[in-house]
């Protein structure tokens, strides 16, 4: 009997192991890959949604938490979301809610779904109750 070349995830080691070999993948961008790609998303998406308390962090907490873990800093974040670094600062400082585009790159970037930074959250300059964020993108 052969073996499965990729399990269910049991445990962080493979976990990340998993992670590393879907970046090698995605970064080699050869269609023969496709589905061990798909296949690899899967297994870890699974992993992210059982052992992960994202769903408890605001959207600028998680994306916080993700730059901590992938060794990230705001001049990266810069680079990635394609924005200033005085607007980046604005962001992660609870200055200037997340835009649409930039939940679209970030969901794309940290392989998350975009509805992890589409949470509503308060800017620390807000004047009033209606300007909670439901996101600036919910004005656009």
């Amino acid at each position: 009997m052969n073996q499965l070349k990729y399990k269910v995830i049991k445990n962080e080691k493979q976990y990340y192991s998993y992670c590393n070999i879907l970046e090698k993948l995605l970064s080699d961008n050869e269609q023969a890959n496709q589905d061990e790609i798909e296949l690899l998303t899967l297994l870890i998406e699974k992993w992210d949604s059982e052992h992960n308390s994202f769903s408890e962090l605001d959207p600028i907490e998680l994306l916080k938490e993700l730059m901590k873990e992938n060794d990230l800093r705001a001049k990266d974040l810069v680079r990635i979301l394609g924005l200033s670094k005085g607007t980046v600062s604005k962001i992660l400082n609870y200055n200037k809610g997340l835009s649409k585009e930039s939940i679209r790159i970030l969901s794309d970037y940290f392989k998350l779904s975009q509805e992890a930074f589409n949470k509503p959250y308060y800017l620390k300059q807000a004047s009033n109750k209606k300007e909670m964020i439901l996101n600036e993108q919910k004005r656009t």
